[in-house]
């Protein structure tokens, strides 16, 4: 499509009159011709959306490698290869690949937002060409084509209304507005008018729920409302996670202590001269290799797949693993409104009759004319499963029925409807005539209550009927004036009995001398459970922020009702008109001000997000309709929802709700904060460990003791400490997880004293394990023979070391915490995966063929009792430190 043919349907066409767009348009009503239909077609392209570049599977395979701790295993797996330690490179390659093989399924799992966005338009649509309506692919439809519109159809394209007859539109995928919108053939004044507020107009994939319509089509393809949204999909970045940056961090960290390290190392053995530089280059990679964590990676991807399972069970189904820990730190929910925070069902919630307010589920309403006229001027219809089917206001009425024992099925058996006059969007009222007994006729009118009332002349109180005078006529008004202050969607009720049919069936002779019954209150009332979320949530010192296409007033009101904000706090609402006087500069000062965002747009969302996001805070942003699946893209963590939701939304998501509801965010965020939790104490095990091995290798060096080979520190890193550093993350939750702050976008994974206790922890196990190699050349078992001296010294310091890591993993059970309060065996898994550990450690030793492989010899009772005491050690020594911290308040 040319440059010009895309401005031409980026027009206002909202602000335009029928004429003036079909003009511009160039059509008429009787629609196009085939020949000229077949020319736009290839002219402006088929009416789809574009699939965009897709990356091959090697492409996503490569991008797997480009993580910077996986390029820092990968040139240590190069080095070890060329300096001869083959079965270690191996080792880590094939973690690698692993690792590699894993993410790539991840992503093929993410990649089908645009893909449902195609799945939602509908096959077909009804055309004029040729001057009669033709049944033609919607995919070969055409700006210019006149399209018929009727309830149950889908929107086919953009379509500028030109007829429309008690027209209403369901847009809640594209505006967040959970009540049809009704439309009307009018001009609007300004170009800056929301989605949810342009009623000339007909969207794409929205659905007609009521009525009839007549429109041109004005935008197709990629030129639609819904093609903007899929390339903002296309378009917006993938968020790093906090969880992926705080990886990347410690990889750059360790790699440029490494390397310092090993700098250092081979200096000094070459000032030495007891060695040649080949022999330092092995030692320099041996240390290398004892400081890179090789099973990180591979650890952190199981204890989020595990940190998954349990989700699910929750309800919380994670469709990208970062997305479980970066739950656990997040500062902002961006929540939308219909749905996740209210029921997306229009629910009776006051009744106002006999001059009395009552709550609907307070009152039986048995023999209540008020609910009788709301189910006979009623055309909802009932599915052969039983449900019901038709405008959610009016469902909502039938359903109200149905709970007060009032089946309107079984009543129009008896009292069937005879005659009816539709609703329309002048006179705001619906009628129907029903024949009730003695051959009389019950006239039932509902709609607008200013309106109604202009035609009633009478109220029924407790049954008797009543002249309407100015101050019953003002209660009625100001009753409905509150209703409407609590965002309530209020319908007044009237009726007439008559003894003949009127011989003309109009609003003249039906909607005039009625008797005003009630009115009704409803709204899509807020989730029970919500209220309580939003409040843990604070605890938590999380923000909830509400953002809906609702209107401010609604939308204001459920905001109070569920406690995201104080009553009378209207300064903390904005509406996206009012958002878009703001620059981006000066919305970024206030930002912090507003709570709840009504009538916002797709781009508004986006906005909102990017806002709160260049403050430094981690937002989770909730939707399950196709205007908030660029903003689901955007955050760092999109949540959808997977009843309500549109396939758009949850493809476009990390993590998807299986029973819709906000309470289950707040439960998922408990479980990403204890995921958190037990990767950094996985982190804290893991980088002690290496740092005792290095330490223990580097100053071994310098006095020229032989302690461990690069074979013992694999077996360490890669087996041994694997088990114990899995089973951390399935420690429970300490109780107190909720209780914290958001830990933020800034913090990592040292934060909260892991630093320090890595640094001293790493310092104890390297002085236990020289001690003991120490020990054991002073003390010899074997007198005489310096190489049995020297192969027993080295497996016991093999062995404390080993055995250190197994004790000292009870110690990060918790950073600060006593490991007896905590609970030392809690958790059965790391119970069975430390003594798994401990038999693969004591098999290299105790096996018979291991020796040679592992250059280890078998020890005796004595030298076993050696190396259990002093790795044992580190628990009591540990303890005392954690003492002494919670004595000086560094909790």
């Amino acid at each position: 499509m040319s440059e010009e043919k895309k401005k031409q349907l980026q027009e206002a066409f909202y602000t335009q009159t029928s004429s003036e767009v079909l003009e511009k348009m160039e059509t008429t009503e009787k629609g196009l011709s085939g020949k000229d239909a077949e020319e736009r077609l290839a002219s402006y392209g088929r009416n789809e959306l574009d699939e965009g570049s897709k990356k091959s599977l090697f492409s996503k395979f490569i991008d797997q490698f480009k993580d910077f701790m996986i390029m820092v295993l990968l040139a240590a797996a190069l080095v070890s290869f060329f300096t001869g330690d083959k079965v270690e490179a191996i080792m880590i390659i094939v973690v690698v690949v692993i690792m590699a093989i894993f993410g790539v399924v991840q992503e093929a799992k993410a990649e089908q937002a645009i893909d449902a966005l195609k799945s939602m338009s509908t096959p077909n649509a009804n055309a004029i060409r040729d001057g009669h309506v033709q049944t033609v692919k919607s995919t070969e439809l055409v700006p210019g084509d006149v399209v018929t519109l009727e309830a149950g159809d889908v929107i086919p394209a953009d379509i500028r209304l030109i007829e429309a007859n008690s027209l209403k539109i369901e847009e809640a995928a594209l505006t967040g507005e959970s009540v049809p919108v009704e439309k009307e053939v009018v001009v609007l004044e300004g170009t800056d008018i929301g989605i949810g507020d342009r009623i000339n107009m007909a969207y794409m994939n929205s659905n007609v729920t009521y009525g009839r319509g007549l429109g041109v089509v004005v935008g197709t393809g990629m030129s639609t409302e819904v093609g903007k949204i899929a390339s903002m999909l296309a378009q917006s970045d993938e968020t790093d996670t906090p969880l992926k940056q705080n990886l990347n961090s410690l990889g750059k960290t360790l790699t440029i202590a490494i390397l310092g390290i090993c700098v250092i190392m081979f200096g000094v053995g070459m000032m030495k001269g007891d060695h040649t530089w080949v022999e330092m280059l092995l030692t320099s990679v041996s240390l290398a290799v004892a400081a890179i964590p090789e099973g990180l990676p591979a650890i952190v991807t199981i204890i989020l797949a595990l940190g998954t399972q349990k989700m699910a069970k929750r309800n919380a189904l994670v469709r990208k693993l970062p997305a479980v820990e970066t739950l656990g730190s997040t500062d902002i929910i961006c929540s939308d409104k219909t749905g996740t925070l209210t029921l997306n069902q229009m629910t009776v919630e006051k009744i106002f009759t006999n001059n009395q307010l009552v709550d609907a589920a307070d009152t039986t309403m048995s023999d209540s004319k008020t609910l009788k006229i709301m189910n006979y001027c009623n055309d909802t219809k009932f599915s052969s499963e039983g449900n019901l089917i038709g405008d959610p206001t009016e469902t909502a009425l039938v359903q109200f029925g149905l709970d007060k024992g009032f089946d309107v099925r079984e009543k129009l058996e008896d009292e069937p409807r005879v005659e009816e006059l539709p609703f329309d969007s002048v006179r705001k009222l619906m009628t129907t005539v029903h024949k009730i007994d003695n051959g009389r006729f019950m006239i039932t009118t509902k709609g607008a209550p200013d309106e109604l009332l202009k035609r009633c002349e009478n109220y029924d109180l407790d049954g008797n009927v009543l002249s309407l005078d100015d101050t019953q006529r003002q209660l009625i008004l100001e009753t409905n004036t509150a209703l409407g202050q609590q965002a309530l969607r209020v319908l007044a009720m009237a009726y007439r009995i008559v003894d003949t049919m009127p011989a003309i069936v109009s609003t003249d002779e039906l909607e005039q001398g009625l008797t005003f019954s009630g009115l009704v209150g409803m709204i899509d009332p807020e989730r029970k459970e919500a209220a309580e979320a939003v409040k843990v949530a604070k605890e938590a010192g999380i923000r909830p922020i509400m953002i809906t296409g609702d209107h401010r007033d609604t939308a204001e009101a459920i905001a109070v009702r569920l406690g995201i904000l104080q009553e009378g706090q209207h300064e903390a609402v904005i509406t996206g008109s009012d958002l878009n006087e703001l620059s981006e500069e000066e919305f970024a000062r206030v930002v912090g001000q507003y709570s709840v965002y009504a009538r916002v747009s797709p781009e508004h969302k986006v906005r909102i997000v990017k806002a709160w996001q260049n403050e430094g805070k981690v937002v989770a942003m909730t939707g399950d309709g196709v205007n908030d699946a660029p903003a689901l893209k955007t955050a760092d963590i999109g949540i959808g929802m997977g009843i309500t939701g549109t396939e758009v939304s949850k493809g476009a998501s990390d993590m998807v709700l299986a029973d819709d509801n906000f309470s289950t965010i707040i439960v998922a965020v408990e479980e990403g904060r204890k995921v958190f939790s037990n990767i950094q104490k996985t982190v804290q095990y893991l980088l002690a460990a290496n740092l005792g091995e290095v330490l223990t290798l580097f100053i071994a060096t310098l006095v020229g003791w032989d302690t461990l080979l690069p074979v013992h520190l694999l077996w360490i890193n890669v087996v041994t400490d694997t088990f114990p550093a899995i089973a951390l993350g399935l420690e429970p939750a300490e109780k107190d997880v909720m209780a914290h702050s958001p830990r933020g976008r800034d913090s990592n994974f040292f934060s909260g004293g892991v630093m320090s206790s890595i640094i001293y922890q790493g310092i104890l196990e390297a002085a236990i394990t020289l001690g003991v190699y120490f020990f054991a050349i002073s003390y010899p078992v074997h007198t005489g023979d310096y190489n049995a001296i020297h192969a027993d010294a080295l497996t016991m310091s093999y062995a404390t070391l080993g055995l250190i890591q197994l004790f000292h993993a009870f110690n990060v059970k918790s950073v600060h915490q006593s490991l007896f309060k905590v609970g030392a065996f809690r958790n059965k898994f790391f119970n069975y995966a430390a003594l798994l550990s401990f038999v693969l450690l004591a098999s290299t030793i105790v096996i018979p063929g291991f020796n040679d492989l592992f250059s280890v010899s078998h020890l005796d009772g004595y030298q076993w009792a050696v190396v259990f005491g002093s790795s044992f050690a580190i628990i009591p020594i540990v303890e005392i430190v954690k003492f002494v911290q919670r004595k000086q308040g560094k909790m």
